[in-house]
């Protein structure tokens, strides 16, 4: 099952991605009233948990330096109700999917059963210990098959991420330390121009990279050391692990169909940029 988790993760992820890389999403939620994009982010990623503070989604994220939920929440949610920065969130990102699929792929029966059996896992692993994946199990699941296959899709990426969490606390690896040690991996050299880094504060980032070579995790230089990449990928293995249990909910042949039938929407999205 964890070789599965793995499967699962490389054919559901770009169905997610529209989210934050096509543009119908964040026009949806322009149009809400939400100033820029971060703000949508914020508001509609963590509009499933309700109206808790900024500490509580910055706990439940994990991967943003401390600070950033706070310049978005509550303060984006003081005009519009969470609820409907999540439907402008779920109505973008179908309209995303549709666009670069295009009609015949989007009214397929193929995408209908793949819609079907996704969420039939999304919705059957245990909520025990995970947050965002709970929050994401309370909102209805959509009736289109486009926008359920997207709300399956995503709430498995919030399984996922709730045990990738976990990982990354037993490891003992902090947020913006999991960026930088997920920027090695990826070749990005130095590491703290990596996006998700780039903009922090100087002294916090060499902070970080100081105790990552305190640790053993990073050489002079910034680069992996073997401790740093062994411990990578045993986190890797380990999300991986913990990311399996939805799919036991499904039969070896109904998974062998998920997957065929989400190779050709995943290779399309793939070929776009899933934007």
């Amino acid at each position: 099952m964890t070789h599965t988790a793995r499967r699962m993760f490389e054919l559901l992820e770009p169905i997610c991605l529209v989210t934050f890389f096509a543009d119908e999403c964040n026009e949806e939620l322009a149009a809400l009233g939400h100033r820029t994009y971060w703000d949508g982010y914020f508001a509609s990623r963590a509009a499933p948990l309700g109206r808790v503070p900024a500490q509580v989604v910055h706990a439940a994220f994990y991967n943003f330096a401390e600070g950033e939920a706070a310049r978005h929440i509550p303060s984006a949610w003081e005009t519009i109700p969470p609820a409907a920065s999540l439907a402008s969130r779920e109505r973008g990102s179908a309209a995303s999917l549709r666009r670069i699929l295009g009609e015949e792929t989007a009214g397929s029966a193929g995408l209908v059963r793949a819609a079907d059996l996704a969420t039939k896992a999304a919705t059957s692993a245990p909520t025990e210990g995970r947050v965002m994946y709970a929050g994401m199990r309370t909102v209805p699941v959509p009736s289109d098959p486009v926008a359920r296959l997207w709300h399956a899709a995503t709430m498995l990426r919030e399984h996922r991420g709730d045990g990738h969490v976990a990982a990354l606390v037993g490891a003992r690896i902090g947020g913006t330390e999991a960026h930088i040690l997920s920027a090695l991996e990826h070749g990005i050299h130095p590491p703290e121009s990596f996006g998700r880094v780039h903009h922090l504060p100087k002294e916090r980032l060499v902070a970080v990279m100081d105790g990552l070579r305190e640790r053993g995790l990073v050489d002079a230089e910034g680069r992996f050391t073997d401790a740093g990449r062994e411990t990578k990928q045993r986190v890797e293995a380990l999300t991986d692990e913990l990311a399996a249990a939805p799919y036991e909910a499904l039969s070896p042949a109904e998974l062998d169909e998920l997957a065929a039938e989400l190779e050709p929407i995943t290779a399309t999205l793939v070929a776009a940029g899933s934007q």
